[in-house]
């Protein structure tokens, strides 16, 4: 027998629990995802849950509240010539 891609079921039942007042299901091994986040939707009768996509820099910049602080101002001089 040679290497061979493992087959990954299209789906699989799991129990359904409650956990406090949530509804809660166990993700199987075989449907990890990577992260410790997913986005749920529901899609007429159907629920979805998939990974987070990863955070770019500029998605989190975006998400940054203005600072309220004044800095002082700076004087742009020119470099130093350098001789090589």
């Amino acid at each position: 027998m040679g290497n061979q891609a493992a087959i990954v079921p299209a789906e699989r039942r799991v129990k359904v629990f409650r956990n406090g007042r949530n509804l809660a299901v166990r993700i199987p091994r075989e449907f990890e995802f990577p992260g410790d986040e997913a986005v749920m939707r529901k899609e007429g009768g159907r629920l979805v849950i998939e990974p987070t996509p990863s955070r770019s820099l500029l998605g989190v910049l975006s998400r940054l509240k203005p600072l309220k602080e004044t800095f002082p101002d700076i004087t742009d001089e020119p470099p130093t010539p350098v001789t090589f």
